[in-house]
């Protein structure tokens, strides 16, 4: 069986080992497939889209996320499944409901049984001493049934997703996250502004904390010299800004939440 691992602790501290070996002395035959541990901190938004747009590569089996910000407080810890036979263990902070239900979640459970948590339980590290447990547990066969009682999927935390304004002539967009190459994705995709007339080799105008840039739309990096910005299709099929051999973010000063005005050059 294997579980996937998607959290926010980075690869300085001994956080993901820890859990690793948790979740090895518990289910030793169990394969571990890290996404990333380098989800900006606290960033929950972050960590559910690249869960979302992830899990469609990843097998089948129990995944794993922890971007966990409000751990030791009222926030329930999470067990989901969805029509594809996958299972999510989690935080109920929304981190998860992006990838669930892409395919429908057919049930969703609290974790509450202490059978399947660690003998003591942190405040501070659950994904230690309740999420690896509860995973492990689940790849060895458990039900989530076993884990606690079932909740309703309709009364679980949703996050609040940008939406994309699209006006006459312009769009308002909203810069998701910032990738290590200083990429930034944004909140639509290119069918969102074909209309407009944004297509291959239109150039673009954006405006951005009151400065202007000028922008190409591009299929590849290679449709760009160095140094020029270009809108293109990432590939989960998202609309994103980057610069040729260079970092977007860092040029354009950008950072998530930020709104973005994007119009068709004339």
């Amino acid at each position: 069986m294997f579980i996937t691992f998607l959290s926010d602790f980075g690869l300085k501290d001994d956080f993901v080992g820890t859990c690793h070996g948790v979740m090895k002395r518990i289910a030793p035959e169990a394969q571990i497939i890290d996404i990333t541990h380098g989800i900006p901190a606290q960033a929950i938004l972050q960590g559910a889209l690249v869960l979302a747009n992830t899990i469609g590569f990843m097998p089948v089996g129990i995944h794993l996320a922890i971007v966990d910000p409000g751990v030791g407080g009222p926030r329930r810890p999470l067990v989901l499944q969805d029509e594809e036979g996958r299972t999510y263990v989690g935080p109920d902070n929304g981190l998860l409901l992006p990838a669930a239900r892409r395919a429908g979640i057919t049930a969703a459970h609290e974790l509450a049984n202490p059978e399947y948590a660690l003998e003591t339980i942190s405040r501070t590290f659950h994904g230690r001493d309740l999420f690896s447990p509860a995973a492990a547990h689940l790849a060895r066969g458990v039900t989530p049934g076993e884990l606690g009682p079932p909740l309703d999927p309709d009364a679980l935390v949703s996050l609040d997703v940008p939406e994309l304004v699209i006006g006459d002539e312009a769009i308002v967009a909203t810069l998701l996250y910032v990738d290590s190459f200083g990429n930034i994705a944004l909140n639509f995709a290119r069918d969102d502004v074909e209309d407009l007339g944004i297509v291959s080799g239109a150039r673009v105008e954006l405006e951005l904390a009151g400065e202007r840039y000028y922008a190409v739309m591009a299929r590849t990096f290679a449709d760009a010299r160095p140094g020029d910005v270009i809108l293109y299709e990432d590939s989960y099929r998202n609309m994103s800004l980057a610069i040729s051999r260079g970092s977007a973010a860092r040029m354009l000063h950008a950072a998530p939440g930020q709104e973005i005005r994007i119009t068709l050059a004339r």
